[in-house]
């Protein structure tokens, strides 16, 4: 999935963080509060991240960094008495030694957005008595009360995708493209899958399902811990892309398996093995009807389920599978004459195993279904009116339900709703102008409550299940001197209003007339303007030199009906660009100390896309533009995510032509500026290359500046202040400043 940069920013960890140097003194804009922003992750670091509550409802675990480091380390909240400990540290374990990560490990966290150091992540055993952690490569469990570390006596080789098994008593990961297990009580290793190699790999998601679907994973154990689902992927007819660091010539090319519109992707199947040895069950589906492997579920008291998708992803089947004999039933199909939206958190399965929880866009909106145990539709659980938006979690009695809802899709709100009770409604955990999230205990008796909103900076809240606060886990987080100036607002016409923000200068004078920048993003499955404080940071810095910034969300977004989020199908080039124009034209009506006679515009990813796209087709509007990672060929992006909206090659060929800017790259006469990281591999350099091959046959104008070695993500911080730096500048010399 393509993100914008302000979306990667806000994930970034970056060792390098204490290294950044001060910008030099004939510098034109002041990048000091852009080296502050890099260093401290957009006020990200030392704040609580991944929270999980024991399986007694007694502690709270968590990650946290210090405020200007990236490395990560695990703490214990204790609901009792509000106290916080550490429990263990990546330094305690690596003893000074440097953390190592596999090229196999860099490119999973690279899908997952994640650079952080140290601890990444971690589990518990079932009695929540025993912890799960990985780092560099290797496997170890903490005793909660003694904290005793232990190094598990895993076989050689770097470990992915550790689990523990149902019952506790095991633990399982991916070594040399195969699935193995440990028992802990015997300290014992057994390999699970046999077999595996680069080319037929066991028990990993391809390349597709991580980037594409949210889907990490490519194997899943039983619920009685005595069998295991494994996906086996073979490769041999994808195409291998390599990534090359030029200014490392000697250093050999990473290989990578990268699918691309109208040729091979992975092929993929899913089998069942029991762990104690025997012949695996192949479950037996079309796959040549519905190659794509999204979810798999196989929960207590209920049968192993998985969804399938068509390789034009307008169908959608969930079928229920026999792990002895592979035989499967369709418990239900879902159609679309554009796509069918992936949800990974269904099917979510109640208790007894008799009826799962789906969710379907029959009412052009998401809403939360209760279905029999064979599919058959029973009831609405929440209706679409309520802007249902993402299941959070079912408590272990199957009854309380929690979930996210908002009309506004600028917001995310937290409901609770008694399944037992159909004519009940949905009571509101959450009221505050912001974006929600929370983590529950197994049966809802305590919760760490998340919110980000336009008051405050991101803060974590333990409470128990009648509402009390238990305490806040501790942040060592910085937090910006004020908060940005920003309207949120709603413009347009009866037929295409738009959520918009503008942000403002902090010296703003009502007297002059300025520039605008564009904050663009204008693609699909993704939300630009959204009601938190952190979500501007960076667009109030570039406020700060001269200019109005200004974030429109168009048709194409998520949250406002089918009819609004499809428009875009087929049509990348033509329908995202008007709605940033009318958007645009809207907010100068409204606004009038706009200056639309110099405006500017910036994205990154699919937003950098869209920034070359509206210098090229609306010159007349756009002054100049900045395109940061651009897909600039959509023959070249990954099958799941450009089929998906542009349909499957050659038959859907003019939508190819109507969203590449090879297309129109004849046709720039505004200044562009081009950067992107020569090691991406999400938007591939080769992107930026043909659109300047392009544009320099055809004799324009315009900026290239490679990023050595970075991929879609810059943690560098010094990259990032002097990235922003020229960026401002760039638009300082060709918008001019206030008048």
């Amino acid at each position: 999935m393509i993100r914008p940069l302000g979306a990667c920013f806000a994930l970034l960890a970056a060792a390098a963080f204490a290294n950044a140097q001060p910008a030099k003194k004939e510098t034109a804009v002041d990048t000091t509060y852009l080296r502050t922003l890099a260093q401290t992750r957009s006020f990200q670091l030392g704040r609580p991240a991944r929270p999980l509550v024991t399986p007694d409802n007694k502690a709270v675990l968590f990650l946290r960094s210090e405020a200007r480091k990236s490395k990560l380390s695990l703490f214990e909240f204790d609901v009792e008495t509000g106290k916080t400990r550490e429990l263990i540290t990546p330094d305690q374990v690596l003893k000074g030694a440097e953390e190592k990560l596999s090229p196999e490990e860099k490119a999973a966290r690279e899908r997952m957005r994640v650079s952080a150091g140290g601890f990444t992540s971690f589990q518990f055993s079932d009695d929540g008595s025993l912890i799960l952690l990985s780092l560099s490569g290797k496997l170890y469990t903490v005793e909660r009360i003694s904290k005793t570390v232990r190094e598990l006596p895993t076989g050689k080789g770097f470990l992915m995708d550790p689990k523990f098994s149902p019952d506790g008593k095991k633990i399982s990961y991916v070594r040399a493209h195969d699935v193995y297990f440990l028992d802990l009580a015997t300290q014992k290793e057994t390999r699970v899958t046999t077999g595996g190699t680069a080319l037929l790999e066991h028990g990993v998601a391809e390349f597709v399902a991580q980037e594409e679907m949210a889907r990490f994973t490519g194997y899943w154990w039983s619920p009685e811990s005595d069998k295991i689902a494994y996906q086996e992927t073979d490769h041999k007819d994808v195409e291998v892309w390599h990534v090359a660091d030029p200014i490392r010539p000697e250093s050999t090319p990473q290989p990578f398996f990268y699918p691309r519109p109208g040729k091979d992707n992975a092929k993929v199947k899913l089998g069942v093995v029991s762990i104690g040895g025997g012949k695996t069950a192949w479950i037996d589906w079309d796959r040549d009807k519905y190659p794509y492997l999204a979810t798999v579920r196989w929960s207590k008291n209920a049968p192993l389920c998985l969804t399938v998708q068509s390789r034009d992803q307008r169908e959608l089947l969930l079928l229920e599978a026999d792990p002895n004999t592979g035989k499967t039933t369709t418990l239900l199909a879902e159609k679309s004459s554009t796509w069918v939206n992936l949800r990974q958190e269904v099917p979510r399965w109640l208790p007894a195993g008799d009826a799962f929880l789906w969710v379907s866009e029959k009412d052009d909106v998401p809403r939360l279904e209760l279905r029999a145990r064979n599919g058959k539709f029973r009831r609405v659980v929440v209706n679409a009116d309520i802007g249902y938006q993402g299941l959070i979690s079912v408590s272990k009695d199957g009854d309380d339900l929690i979930f996210n809802a908002s009309k506004n899709p600028a917001e995310l709100q937290i409901y609770r709703f008694s399944i037992s009770d159909p004519f009940g409604e949905p009571e509101p955990l959450t009221k505050e102008v912001g974006m929600h999230g929370a983590v529950f205990s197994r049966d809802h008796g305590v919760y760490v409550l998340t919110s980000r909103t336009m008051k405050a900076m991101p803060g974590s809240v333990v409470f128990r299940k009648d509402g009390k606060p238990a305490g806040e886990l501790p942040s060592l987080a910085e937090n910006p001197q004020r908060p940005p100036a920003v309207d949120l607002i709603e413009i347009g016409t009866k037929d295409r209003k738009f959520r918009a923000a503008v942000v403002f200068p902090k010296d703003y004078d009502v007297k002059k007339k300025y520039p605008v920048i564009v904050d663009v993003y204008g693609g699909p499955h993704h939300i630009h303007v959204m009601a938190t404080q952190n979500r501007w940071l960076l667009d109030q810095w570039y406020a700060d030199q001269g200019f109005i910034v200004v974030a429109i969300d168009g048709r194409g977004t998520p949250g406002r009906g089918a009819a609004w989020e499809r428009a875009i199908y087929q049509k990348f080039g033509s329908v995202p660009l008007d709605d940033q124009v009318a958007g645009l034209k809207a907010l100068g009506a409204k606004y009038p100390m706009m200056d639309l006679k110099r405006v500017g515009i910036d994205g990154w990813s699919f937003g950098g896309y869209m920034s070359a796209l509206a210098v090229m087709r609306r010159p007349d509007v756009f002054h100049a533009g900045v395109a940061g990672a651009p897909v600039c060929d959509w023959y070249d992006y990954d099958t799941h995510y450009t089929e998906r909206y542009l349909g499957v090659p050659p038959k859907d060929a003019d939508a190819y032509k109507e969203g590449s800017l090879l297309t129109y790259a004849q046709d720039l006469k505004q200044p562009l500026m081009i950067l992107h990281g020569t090691a991406d591999d999400n938007v591939y350099f080769r992107h930026s290359l043909k659109i300047v091959d392009s544009l320099f046959r055809a004799g324009k104008d315009f900026e290239m500046v490679p990023l050595s070695g970075l991929t879609h993500m810059v943690p560098d911080p010094l990259v990032m202040e002097r990235l922003h730096g020229r960026i401002a500048l760039f638009f300082q010399k060709h918008l001019g400043r206030p008048e």
